[in-house]
């Protein structure tokens, strides 16, 4: 399926104090967002794990820089899990958590996870999230590559520097 990675700038997020969203430095842990995502009601915790790859369009990655403007970053987050509740109105536990700084190959960079009462919706929820969020978190990352070069990238594709 299909969904609109749009949100509406107008759109005024719903905290719900269950979720959790993050910019950290810290490395991730998917057993941590999982506990986050998990709930009684929950009949299906759905994550998503985003982890530095070793290339780009064949070229080989050394290593990632990520940065993002924080305070808007957060309130994107919590705008996508109030889209996702208009949608899905059952999720229960919105979790995402990304991470700044130098990272290395194998590293994650980002988890998304969504708790919910079914599966479907869960893995519904948990891909819009993620679609949405490579859009729209003013998140960027620089690609260092193998020949010692390197160039800034905003993680929805749209290239920001050269080389």
């Amino acid at each position: 399926m299909n969904y609109s990675a749009a949100l509406s700038i107008g759109t005024i997020p719903q905290r719900n104090s269950k979720d959790s969203f993050a910019i950290t430095l810290a490395p991730l842990s998917v057993e941590e967002i999982y506990t986050l995502a998990d709930d009684p009601a929950n009949g299906a915790v759905v994550m998503m794990s985003g982890t530095v790859r070793n290339q780009t369009d064949g070229q080989a990655v050394v290593s990632l820089e990520y940065q993002a403007y924080e305070p808007m970053a957060v309130r994107v987050f919590q705008q996508i899990a109030t889209e996702m509740r208009r949608q899905w109105v059952d999720v229960n536990r919105v979790v995402i958590h990304h991470r700044v700084g130098h990272l290395q190959v194998g590293e994650i960079s980002v988890l998304v996870a969504v708790g919910c009462p079914h599966r479907g919706e869960a893995f519904a929820a948990c891909q819009y999230a993620i679609d949405t969020l490579k859009h729209n978190v003013p998140i960027w990352k620089k690609e260092h590559w193998a020949d010692g070069s390197s160039s800034w990238v905003s993680i929805g594709s749209c290239e920001v520097t050269g080389h």
